[in-house]
């Protein structure tokens, strides 16, 4: 489970992000890192009875890096505010779809999944798998329990239909975005603290599995 005092070294690196404090604090960040490597490692023993794939994943797989590429960004503080992992046979290197779990204290904490800006052609590909098997599409993503948990399919949209696709296309709408995620936003950071807080995400994320296996088909055919 998650400690306190792996948010609480996040909340004061959101106070403090600069590379003076960081130093100094190191110790703080190496404890918390240690207890995100735990819960990875767990995460991924959970998740590998109903995604084989990850029977061969490490936590360092799947953990991304708290420094800042900040080369383009205009926020130029150098670390995160957040812990991130990534779920797939490649872990976090992986092109296709895959689970996502954002740690970030004050409600900030989602469950989240999908394939995120991917290249011309994979999106070629899921855009072709949605098409192709559309009402298999609509079945996993307004079936009662993926809808209750992960509300919408979210990513940046075109305004007009990509080429390949007419206006009057039923799958219109999803054949404009340019990614395919969706998210369980986790408002209270207690939950992640309880006992079995590792369970339940694991369980959460399964309930994702057909949108997933659905998006790597494509990526993967």
């Amino acid at each position: 489970m998650l400690q306190a005092t792996t948010f609480q070294f996040l909340t004061d690196l959101s106070a403090n992000n600069h590379k003076t404090w960081f130093d100094a604090n190191k110790e703080r960040y190496t404890k918390a890192k240690d207890n995100i490597e735990q819960i990875v490692s767990q995460l991924l023993v959970e998740m590998a009875a109903y995604e084989p794939a990850l029977a061969n994943v490490t936590a360092k797989d799947c953990i991304m890096r708290i420094f800042k590429d900040v080369r383009f960004a205009k926020d130029k503080t150098p670390y995160k505010t957040n812990f991130g992992a990534a779920f797939s046979k490649g872990g976090k290197n992986f092109t296709g779809a895959g689970y996502y779990l954002h740690l970030e204290p004050n409600g900030k904490s989602f469950l989240g999944g999908g394939v995120w800006m991917p290249q011309p052609d994979v999106l070629k590909k899921v855009r072709q798998e949605i098409d192709y098997n559309y009402e298999e599409f609509l079945g996993i993503i307004n079936n009662p329990a993926f809808k209750a948990t992960y509300p919408t399919i979210d990513g940046e949209k075109l305004k007009k239909p990509p080429k390949e696709y007419t206006p009057d296309n039923p799958a219109i709408e999803y054949l404009k975005l340019k990614s395919f995620t969706t998210f369980h936003s986790i408002k209270n950071d207690n939950v992640l603290m309880e006992q079995g807080a590792v369970k339940w995400i694991a369980q959460t994320f399964e309930t994702m599995q057909p949108f997933i296996r659905f998006l790597n088909r494509a990526v993967e055919g």
